[in-house]
Protein backbone atom coordinates (compact mmCIF):
# COMPACT_ATOMS: atom_id res chain seq x y z
CA UNK A 1 0.00 0.00 0.00
CA UNK A 2 1.23 3.50 -0.85
CA UNK A 3 1.74 5.30 2.50
CA UNK A 4 -0.12 8.58 3.02
CA UNK A 5 2.96 10.26 4.42
CA UNK A 6 4.44 12.62 1.87
CA UNK A 7 1.47 12.62 -0.50
CA UNK A 8 0.41 16.11 -1.56
CA UNK A 9 -2.55 17.27 -3.60
CA UNK A 10 -1.60 19.87 -6.18
CA UNK A 11 -4.32 21.79 -7.97
CA UNK A 12 -2.69 22.17 -11.36
CA UNK A 13 -3.45 24.76 -14.02
CA UNK A 14 -5.63 27.10 -11.98
CA UNK A 15 -7.56 29.91 -13.64
CA UNK A 16 -7.42 33.30 -11.92
CA UNK A 17 -6.20 31.60 -8.74
CA UNK A 18 -8.98 29.04 -8.35
CA UNK A 19 -10.17 25.70 -9.73
CA UNK A 20 -7.51 23.58 -11.39
CA UNK A 21 -7.10 19.82 -11.64
CA UNK A 22 -6.51 18.05 -8.29
CA UNK A 23 -3.54 15.72 -8.75
CA UNK A 24 -1.94 13.43 -6.18
CA UNK A 25 1.84 13.76 -5.96
CA UNK A 26 3.51 10.87 -4.10
CA UNK A 27 7.09 9.84 -3.32
CA UNK A 28 8.01 6.85 -5.47
CA UNK A 29 8.83 3.49 -3.97
CA UNK A 30 8.62 -0.26 -4.51
CA UNK A 31 4.88 -0.34 -5.13
CA UNK A 32 2.92 -2.87 -7.14
CA UNK A 33 0.95 -1.56 -10.09
CA UNK A 34 -2.38 -2.21 -8.39
CA UNK A 35 -1.21 -0.12 -5.42
CA UNK A 36 -0.31 2.73 -7.75
CA UNK A 37 -3.62 2.50 -9.58
CA UNK A 38 -5.52 2.67 -6.29
CA UNK A 39 -4.12 6.08 -5.32
CA UNK A 40 -6.36 8.31 -7.50
CA UNK A 41 -9.56 6.84 -6.07
CA UNK A 42 -8.16 6.97 -2.53
CA UNK A 43 -7.25 10.64 -2.84
CA UNK A 44 -10.17 11.74 -5.02
CA UNK A 45 -8.10 12.65 -8.08
CA UNK A 46 -8.05 11.52 -11.69
CA UNK A 47 -4.26 11.02 -11.75
CA UNK A 48 -1.29 10.41 -9.49
CA UNK A 49 2.34 11.22 -10.24
CA UNK A 50 5.09 9.32 -8.43
CA UNK A 51 8.29 11.33 -7.95
CA UNK A 52 11.83 10.08 -7.39
CA UNK A 53 14.81 12.42 -7.04
CA UNK A 54 18.24 10.98 -7.77
CA UNK A 55 21.46 13.00 -8.08
CA UNK A 56 19.61 16.24 -8.64
CA UNK A 57 17.39 14.90 -11.42
CA UNK A 58 13.75 13.85 -11.25
CA UNK A 59 11.96 10.73 -12.45
CA UNK A 60 8.17 10.78 -12.88
CA UNK A 61 5.60 8.01 -13.30
CA UNK A 62 1.94 8.73 -13.99
CA UNK A 63 -1.08 6.52 -13.21
CA UNK A 64 -4.85 6.62 -13.45
CA UNK A 65 -7.08 3.90 -12.02
CA UNK A 66 -6.75 2.07 -15.36
CA UNK A 67 -2.95 1.98 -15.58
CA UNK A 68 0.28 3.80 -16.31
CA UNK A 69 0.62 6.69 -18.76
CA UNK A 70 3.88 7.59 -20.55
CA UNK A 71 3.22 11.29 -19.97
CA UNK A 72 0.80 13.60 -18.18
CA UNK A 73 1.01 17.36 -18.62
CA UNK A 74 -0.94 18.55 -15.60
CA UNK A 75 0.78 15.82 -13.55
CA UNK A 76 4.13 17.31 -14.57
CA UNK A 77 2.94 20.78 -13.55
CA UNK A 78 1.83 19.34 -10.20
CA UNK A 79 5.16 17.59 -9.60
CA UNK A 80 7.14 20.73 -10.45
CA UNK A 81 5.09 22.78 -7.99
CA UNK A 82 5.73 20.28 -5.19
CA UNK A 83 9.44 20.12 -5.96
CA UNK A 84 9.69 23.92 -6.13
CA UNK A 85 7.95 24.31 -2.76
CA UNK A 86 10.30 21.79 -1.15
CA UNK A 87 13.38 23.46 -2.64
CA UNK A 88 12.57 26.79 -0.99
CA UNK A 89 13.97 28.57 -4.06
CA UNK A 90 12.22 31.46 -5.82
CA UNK A 91 12.90 29.68 -9.11
CA UNK A 92 13.38 25.94 -9.38
CA UNK A 93 14.85 24.22 -12.44
CA UNK A 94 15.56 20.54 -13.02
CA UNK A 95 15.82 17.79 -15.60
CA UNK A 96 12.76 15.58 -15.66
CA UNK A 97 12.64 11.97 -16.82
CA UNK A 98 9.34 10.44 -17.89
CA UNK A 99 8.63 7.66 -20.33
CA UNK A 100 11.74 7.34 -22.46
CA UNK A 101 12.81 10.98 -22.51
CA UNK A 102 14.58 13.63 -20.44
CA UNK A 103 13.47 17.26 -20.63
CA UNK A 104 13.79 20.54 -18.72
CA UNK A 105 11.21 21.73 -16.21
CA UNK A 106 10.87 24.99 -14.32
CA UNK A 107 8.68 26.44 -11.58
CA UNK A 108 8.64 30.03 -10.31
CA UNK A 109 7.21 30.98 -6.93
CA UNK A 110 4.37 33.50 -7.29
CA UNK A 111 2.14 35.14 -4.65
CA UNK A 112 -0.71 32.85 -5.73
CA UNK A 113 1.23 29.60 -6.18
CA UNK A 114 3.85 28.14 -8.49
CA UNK A 115 3.99 28.92 -12.19
CA UNK A 116 5.34 25.71 -13.76
CA UNK A 117 6.28 24.97 -17.35
CA UNK A 118 8.09 22.24 -19.27
CA UNK A 119 8.99 20.98 -22.72
CA UNK A 120 6.48 18.25 -23.64
CA UNK A 121 8.67 17.01 -26.49
CA UNK A 122 8.26 16.97 -30.26
CA UNK A 123 4.66 17.10 -31.41
CA UNK A 124 3.60 15.13 -34.47
CA UNK A 125 0.43 16.14 -36.29
CA UNK A 126 -1.29 14.39 -39.17
CA UNK A 127 -4.60 14.29 -40.96
CA UNK A 128 -7.25 11.89 -39.73
CA UNK A 129 -7.85 8.64 -41.56
CA UNK A 130 -11.21 7.58 -42.95
CA UNK A 131 -11.72 4.94 -40.21
CA UNK A 132 -10.92 7.54 -37.54
CA UNK A 133 -13.43 9.97 -39.00
CA UNK A 134 -16.08 7.28 -39.42
CA UNK A 135 -15.79 5.99 -35.85
CA UNK A 136 -15.24 9.22 -33.91
CA UNK A 137 -16.83 12.20 -35.63
CA UNK A 138 -20.44 10.89 -35.50
CA UNK A 139 -20.06 11.12 -31.71
CA UNK A 140 -19.38 14.86 -32.04
CA UNK A 141 -21.92 16.37 -34.46
CA UNK A 142 -20.76 19.87 -33.41
CA UNK A 143 -17.46 19.35 -35.27
CA UNK A 144 -16.91 22.57 -37.23
CA UNK A 145 -13.88 21.80 -39.38
CA UNK A 146 -11.24 19.25 -40.27
CA UNK A 147 -10.03 17.21 -37.32
CA UNK A 148 -6.40 16.17 -36.84
CA UNK A 149 -4.48 13.56 -34.86
CA UNK A 150 -1.57 14.82 -32.76
CA UNK A 151 0.85 13.08 -30.44
CA UNK A 152 3.46 13.78 -27.78
CA UNK A 153 3.80 10.10 -27.01
CA UNK A 154 0.22 8.91 -27.51
CA UNK A 155 -2.11 10.11 -30.26
CA UNK A 156 -5.29 12.02 -29.57
CA UNK A 157 -7.82 13.56 -31.95
CA UNK A 158 -8.11 17.36 -32.08
CA UNK A 159 -11.63 18.39 -33.11
CA UNK A 160 -12.71 22.02 -33.64
CA UNK A 161 -16.14 23.36 -32.66
CA UNK A 162 -17.54 26.76 -33.53
CA UNK A 163 -18.40 28.33 -30.18
CA UNK A 164 -18.03 27.93 -26.43
CA UNK A 165 -21.76 27.22 -26.27
CA UNK A 166 -21.29 24.31 -28.68
CA UNK A 167 -18.41 23.07 -26.55
CA UNK A 168 -20.42 23.29 -23.34
CA UNK A 169 -23.31 21.34 -24.89
CA UNK A 170 -21.22 18.26 -25.74
CA UNK A 171 -22.51 15.00 -24.25
CA UNK A 172 -20.65 12.20 -26.05
CA UNK A 173 -21.61 8.57 -25.50
CA UNK A 174 -18.71 7.48 -23.26
CA UNK A 175 -19.08 3.77 -24.02
CA UNK A 176 -19.01 4.31 -27.78
CA UNK A 177 -16.14 6.77 -27.45
CA UNK A 178 -14.10 4.35 -25.37
CA UNK A 179 -14.73 1.57 -27.88
CA UNK A 180 -13.71 3.81 -30.78
CA UNK A 181 -10.55 5.07 -29.05
CA UNK A 182 -9.56 1.54 -28.02
CA UNK A 183 -9.99 0.30 -31.57
CA UNK A 184 -8.03 3.21 -33.06
CA UNK A 185 -5.32 3.43 -30.39
CA UNK A 186 -6.27 6.97 -29.41
CA UNK A 187 -5.72 8.46 -25.97
CA UNK A 188 -8.94 10.42 -26.34
CA UNK A 189 -10.55 13.39 -28.07
CA UNK A 190 -9.74 17.05 -27.42
CA UNK A 191 -12.44 19.41 -28.66
CA UNK A 192 -11.56 23.09 -28.89
CA UNK A 193 -12.92 26.44 -30.02
CA UNK A 194 -11.13 28.44 -32.68
CA UNK A 195 -8.75 30.78 -30.80
CA UNK A 196 -9.41 34.50 -30.68
CA UNK A 197 -6.81 36.79 -32.32
CA UNK A 198 -5.03 37.10 -28.96
CA UNK A 199 -4.78 33.30 -28.62
CA UNK A 200 -7.60 32.50 -26.19
CA UNK A 201 -9.61 29.31 -26.65
CA UNK A 202 -11.62 26.77 -24.67
CA UNK A 203 -11.42 22.98 -24.78
CA UNK A 204 -12.72 19.74 -23.33
CA UNK A 205 -10.78 16.45 -23.25
CA UNK A 206 -12.64 13.13 -23.18
CA UNK A 207 -10.48 10.08 -22.42
CA UNK A 208 -12.62 7.18 -21.13
CA UNK A 209 -10.07 4.62 -22.35
CA UNK A 210 -7.71 5.66 -19.55
CA UNK A 211 -10.45 5.91 -16.94
CA UNK A 212 -10.99 9.68 -17.31
CA UNK A 213 -14.39 10.43 -18.86
CA UNK A 214 -13.41 14.11 -18.94
CA UNK A 215 -10.18 15.80 -17.86
CA UNK A 216 -10.29 19.06 -15.92
CA UNK A 217 -7.01 20.16 -17.51
CA UNK A 218 -4.94 18.55 -20.23
CA UNK A 219 -1.63 20.30 -20.85
CA UNK A 220 -0.18 17.86 -23.36
CA UNK A 221 -3.23 18.10 -25.61
CA UNK A 222 -2.99 21.89 -25.37
CA UNK A 223 0.64 21.59 -26.49
CA UNK A 224 -0.56 19.47 -29.40
CA UNK A 225 -3.09 22.12 -30.36
CA UNK A 226 -0.46 24.87 -30.14
CA UNK A 227 1.79 22.95 -32.52
CA UNK A 228 -1.14 22.22 -34.84
CA UNK A 229 -2.05 25.92 -35.03
CA UNK A 230 1.51 27.25 -35.22
CA UNK A 231 1.40 27.44 -39.03
CA UNK A 232 -1.22 30.19 -38.57
CA UNK A 233 1.37 32.37 -36.83
CA UNK A 234 -0.08 31.79 -33.37
CA UNK A 235 2.83 31.80 -30.88
CA UNK A 236 0.95 31.97 -27.55
CA UNK A 237 -2.18 29.99 -26.73
CA UNK A 238 -4.20 30.06 -23.51
CA UNK A 239 -6.89 27.40 -23.24
CA UNK A 240 -9.69 27.37 -20.68
CA UNK A 241 -10.90 23.97 -19.50
CA UNK A 242 -12.81 22.45 -16.60
CA UNK A 243 -15.93 24.65 -16.66
CA UNK A 244 -18.23 21.70 -17.34
CA UNK A 245 -16.74 20.00 -14.25
CA UNK A 246 -17.10 23.13 -12.06
CA UNK A 247 -13.35 23.48 -11.68
CA UNK A 248 -12.10 26.18 -14.07
CA UNK A 249 -8.58 25.63 -15.37
CA UNK A 250 -6.24 27.37 -17.81
CA UNK A 251 -3.18 26.10 -19.65
CA UNK A 252 -0.72 28.28 -21.55
CA UNK A 253 1.47 27.08 -24.42
CA UNK A 254 4.10 29.05 -26.31
CA UNK A 255 5.46 27.90 -29.64
CA UNK A 256 8.66 28.54 -31.56
CA UNK A 257 9.01 27.26 -35.10
CA UNK A 258 12.46 26.22 -36.31
CA UNK A 259 14.04 23.96 -38.91
CA UNK A 260 12.83 20.85 -37.06
CA UNK A 261 9.26 22.14 -36.73
CA UNK A 262 7.29 23.56 -33.82
CA UNK A 263 8.70 23.38 -30.28
CA UNK A 264 6.33 24.05 -27.44
CA UNK A 265 6.59 25.10 -23.79
CA UNK A 266 3.44 24.39 -21.81
CA UNK A 267 2.34 24.90 -18.24
CA UNK A 268 0.14 26.61 -15.71
CA UNK A 269 -0.24 27.80 -12.14
CA UNK A 270 -0.48 25.31 -9.26
CA UNK A 271 -1.19 25.41 -5.53
CA UNK A 272 -0.59 22.72 -2.91
CA UNK A 273 -2.59 21.19 -0.08
CA UNK A 274 -2.79 17.99 1.99
CA UNK A 275 -5.86 15.78 2.25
Amino acid sequence: MVPERGVVIARACLRDGSGGSPTAVAPDGSFAEEERRAVPAEWGTSHVVFVAVRQGQVWLRFFTEVGELPACGHGTVAALAVLAERSGLPEYRTTLHAGDRAFPGRAVRRPTGFEASFDPGPVTVRETTAPERDLVLPLFPACAGPAAVASVGRPRMLIPVATRADLAALTPDQDRLREACDRLGLLGCYLYTVPTPDGRAAARMFAPSIGVPEDIANANSTACLAAHLSHQGLTTLTVDMGDSLHSPASITATTETGPEGARVQVGGLATLSTR
